[in-house]
């Protein structure tokens, strides 16, 4: 029977990550979910969806930080005849994003603003939830305020990539519109969960600050999620959370349901996997029906930094943007 599986943070600006989606394996029974961050660039998209859509009966995709970048000089707008409208130079904020799902429907990829899918395959049936929340600056200590939240991540000269590059518009700022993304999804959510069917939620960004783990750069939580979605796993009747973003690779469970982790990464971030002769099919994440995965109890995490699970390891790996 068929299975679902799952990556993250391709980001195929580096030509190491872009020699290895060329050595994926073909699946074509089976179903790929891409967890965001492919790159920068409509071109990193593109790229990204002619291999795997290829390669794998299905594929989902939802964006990362990442995709909704606006590079200096990037992004001009010549499909729609107004590449002489100064409006359409650059795509910022909910316009690159639109851009992204356009790009991703035209190869046939199923994209947080497309029907959820019902998946049949081994481990379901489970309903595929492609997810998009961006972040709140949520994710810091009750004492830390959120007028005061930069400054304390800057303590630690911490400040992520996004506060240059990933605009708001035509929301006043990134905490609105990850508002407006969270009452949207809830209310689909809500609808979809009624169904009795379990669900895959499949986010880049975690749904809780409790499966966050970034050593060499712990106040970066602020960019990682909304506090919003701290219940969305028992709430809508998931089975399965999937998400990237922090470049390490992990399995949690909460209240009964599993979390994946499911990052490749800058190529530095996965070298140790590679010292084990191990490739990008090795860094596929099995979501379902993956069998072996039992909950270990108390919390504990399976760690996947070398590409096979370490229970109780010592996590690693960071994100720089």
């Amino acid at each position: 029977m068929a299975k679902l599986y799952a990556i993250a943070d391709l980001h195929l600006s580096y030509k190491q990550n872009r020699e290895a989606l060329q050595e994926l394996r073909p699946h074509p029974e089976d179903s790929l979910i891409i967890c965001g961050d492919v790159g920068e660039k409509i071109e990193h998209l593109q790229e990204a969806f002619e291999v795997a859509t290829k390669l794998f009966k299905q594929v989902f995709w939802v964006p990362g930080n990442h995709e909704l970048y606006t590079l200096p000089g990037q992004g001009t707008t010549t499909t729609d005849g107004l590449e002489d409208d100064p409006l359409n130079k650059e795509l910022k904020g909910e316009f690159k994003y639109l851009e992204c799902v356009r790009v991703a429907n035209e190869y046939g990829v199923i994209t947080p603003e497309d029907e959820y899918v019902k998946w049949e395959g081994e481990g379901g049936p489970c309903i595929v939830c492609p997810l998009f929340t961006l972040y709140d600056y949520s994710f810091r200590p009750d004492h830390v305020s959120r007028e005061g939240a930069l400054d304390w991540a800057m303590e630690e000269n911490i400040v992520a990539t996004d506060e240059a590059l990933l605009h708001a518009d035509p929301y006043e700022s990134r905490d609105q519109w990850c508002a407006e993304l969270v009452a949207k999804a809830e209310e689909r959510l809500e609808a979809t969960s009624q169904r009795g069917i379990p669900l895959v939620l499949v986010n880049h960004w975690p749904l809780r600050e409790d499966t966050i783990t970034i050593p060499s750069i712990p106040r970066f939580s602020l960019w990682c999620g909304t506090k919003k979605t701290d219940s969305w796993h028992t709430r809508y009747n998931a089975k399965v959370v999937v998400t990237g973003h922090l470049h390490v690779r992990r399995t949690d469970w909460r209240d009964g349901v599993r979390f994946e982790e499911v990052s490749l990464g800058y190529p530095k971030q996965w070298q140790a996997a590679k010292d084990r002769g191990l490739d990008i099919n090795d860094l596929l994440r099995e979501v379902l029906p993956a069998v072996e995965m039992v909950d270990p109890g108390q919390g504990r995490t399976f760690w996947r930094r070398s590409g096979r699970p370490s229970l109780g390891a010592v996590g690693g790996g960071f994100k720089d943007g």
